[in-house]
């Protein structure tokens, strides 16, 4: 199957104010793509917007709540009467929260999911009938090598990204051969501000900076490369792309040693020290 050219497609990306959907929306301009840039954060938002009109890119923005399906598919109609159609859509936008099942009340579960996941049911639902009519189009959903292994401490997060690969590789079964690709991301901590926006619950063993020191030490690549390493997968039609040196190691240690690669995952992805007795 020939590589995909993106000069001139249109693109949509969630989660564009900051991290991986920002260097995504830049990466994406070089490419030749038109935008539809997405995101809560409305100061964020105008400052990628001002970027890239300053680099005579056509972007279009909508400060939009995935979670809110409404919101999602009143941004798909603006993108479609703006643009006059879409070509690729990538549901980047996401939260982090860490803390005990016990203690993890239902609102945060509610609340981490709602975006996470039903965000990407949102913005895949809202553009596949359009890609499915024209017979052309991809979706890119963003889950986390915490898609692949579950994580201490992260069952919201663990729990949604799961979620996100289950629907992005059911997704791809039953689009298969009707001309909509379909890529699904895992990434492993990338040098973006979600660690020092992560919720955190009052019962976890350490505090935000014993975090923030954890990710800043786990992290092997930046929110450019993993952005051009996207680009790429999109390119060249992949299905899954794992990024990061930990992200592949942890994954052939799965697959390797299923049972005891749960245990090395507490130790490897979040390693915190337990007081002595």
């Amino acid at each position: 199957m020939p590589r995909k050219n993106l000069r001139d497609q249109v693109a949509v990306v969630t989660g564009a104010a900051s991290g991986i959907g920002r260097a995504l929306a830049l990466g994406l301009a070089e490419e030749g793509c038109r935008l539809a840039l997405v995101d809560v954060d409305a100061e964020g938002l105008a400052s990628i917007a001002e970027t890239l009109r300053a680099k005579k890119t056509e972007v279009l923005t909508q400060v939009a709540d995935v979670s809110n399906a409404d919101q999602v598919f009143e941004m798909a109609q603006r993108v479609l009467d703006h643009h006059g159609e879409a070509d690729l859509v990538i549901n980047n936008a996401g939260v982090v929260h860490f803390g005990t099942i016990a203690e993890t009340d239902l609102a945060t579960y509610e609340w981490l999911l709602g975006i996470n996941l039903w965000g990407v049911i949102h913005g895949t639902k809202a553009f596949l009938p359009h890609f499915l009519e024209k017979g052309r189009g991809h979706v890119v959903n963003i889950s986390s090598l915490a898609g692949l292994l579950t994580v201490p401490y992260g069952s919201a997060y663990a729990t949604s990204k799961f979620g996100v690969r289950a629907f992005t590789e059911t997704l791809y079964q039953e689009v298969s051969g009707r001309g909509v690709d379909v890529t699904c991301v895992h990434p492993s901590v990338v040098s973006t501000n979600i660690a020092r926006a992560a919720r955190i619950g009052d019962d976890l063993p350490i505090d935000r900076a014993q975090l923030i020191e954890t990710a800043d030490r786990q992290t092997f690549t930046t929110a450019e490369k993993a952005a051009a390493k996207i680009i790429r997968a999109i390119r060249r039609r992949q299905l899954r792309l794992v990024i990061g040196p930990d992200a592949r190691l942890m994954v052939l240690l799965q697959r390797l040693l299923p049972i005891q690669s749960i245990r090395l995952a507490a130790r490897f992805v979040f390693p915190i020290e337990k007081e002595s007795d």
